[in-house]
């Protein structure tokens, strides 16, 4: 019966994932997996796709000491892989699924990604600027007390100087992984993904 419920519950959504099957085979996780994680996605979006505000309120939830609407636009827009402004179920799932299950090699890439704000395939200072900062506002005053102002600017040049390999001034995505794989630090301060997802 609970098969027959699942089915009947999909076809009452606006959009409708695509079979499950097909995203068990596309995904790390199992069908069980999946169906929980498509009932919590529909308690929370009943339509079926999550808009940009609705991501926003739904993270801010998860830091009510700090300001996280920042970082939940450039995470949105790292969800939003068509880049129409909803992210629908499937693009949810197969995030997550790298995220939490993903090889060290998706992960970076998808962290590229989402450092990359303009998706030129390059990341410039100002762009991860932007996303370090969205980091610490979001993690709030509480949990940084003793960091000074330029701390974020500290934070980028440290990072930039390790992974601009070729002094360019922009850093690729083979730079960022080699980076991040030689480098215990970078790879410490990018394990925030897992706790911030």
């Amino acid at each position: 019966s609970d098969k027959i419920e699942d089915e009947l519950e999909m076809t009452t959504v606006c959009h409708r994932p695509e079979g499950l099957e097909q995203l068990e085979a596309q995904t790390n996780f199992t069908k069980r997996e999946l169906q929980v994680l498509y009932r919590g996605f529909k308690n929370e979006c009943p339509s079926g796709v999550v808009n940009e505000e609705t991501f926003k309120q739904i993270y801010a939830q998860f830091f009510p000491h700090g300001d996280a609407s920042m970082y939940a636009h450039y995470l949105f827009n790292a969800f939003d892989t068509a880049q129409n402004g909803s992210v629908k179920f499937e693009d949810f799932v197969m995030a997550l699924s790298i995220l939490l299950r993903g090889t060290v090699q998706e992960k970076l890439r998808w962290t590229f990604n989402l450092y990359d704000i303009n998706k030129d395939g390059y990341i410039n200072k100002e762009e991860m600027m932007d996303i370090v900062k969205a980091i610490y506002d979001m993690m709030g005053k509480y949990t940084y007390p003793v960091l000074k102002e330029d701390a974020p600017r500290q934070h980028v040049e440290v990072f930039f100087q390790k992974m601009d390999k070729n002094k360019d001034g922009v850093v690729t995505l083979d730079e960022f992984i080699e980076s991040c794989q030689e480098d215990d630090n970078i790879m410490r301060s990018l394990q925030l993904f897992e706790n911030v997802m």
